[in-house]
């Protein structure tokens, strides 16, 4: 089944942070081999293009690596994987307390929320 894609952000972005999710949740265990970009392309329908911008992206970071012709692997460097987790782990509340504030949430509701357990 294709992946669900939002028109706001740009589609090889949203394929990265996905890969990047799947990193960081195990998914894709330390010096494991990732899927080719033709696997990754035909599982998310989108073009072989795309998935391999996301990949170099994601390379760039330290995230991934690649084997020559063998395909890309997930680092087992436990300090890039820490840091890349804090990072999203940062935006992802970012964001959250962005929408919270925009919609007149206060700091006491979102801390009551919390408290309450209901996540």
């Amino acid at each position: 089944m294709a992946w669900k894609f939002d028109a706001e952000t740009p589609v090889y972005l949203q394929i990265e942070r996905r890969i990047c999710a799947d990193i960081l949740s195990g998914k894709y265990p330390a010096d494991t081999q990732l899927p080719s970009v033709r696997q990754f392309a035909l599982e998310a329908a989108v073009n072989p293009n795309t998935v391999q911008k996301a990949l170099c992206e994601l390379e760039s970071r330290g995230l991934v690596y690649s084997k020559g012709t063998v395909g890309r692997f997930v680092t087992g460097d436990k300090q890039v994987l820490e840091l890349e987790h804090s990072s999203v782990k940062s935006r992802i509340i970012g964001d959250f307390l962005k929408s919270a504030v925009s919609l007149g949430i206060t700091k006491q509701e979102i801390i009551d929320y919390l408290n309450k357990g209901e996540i």
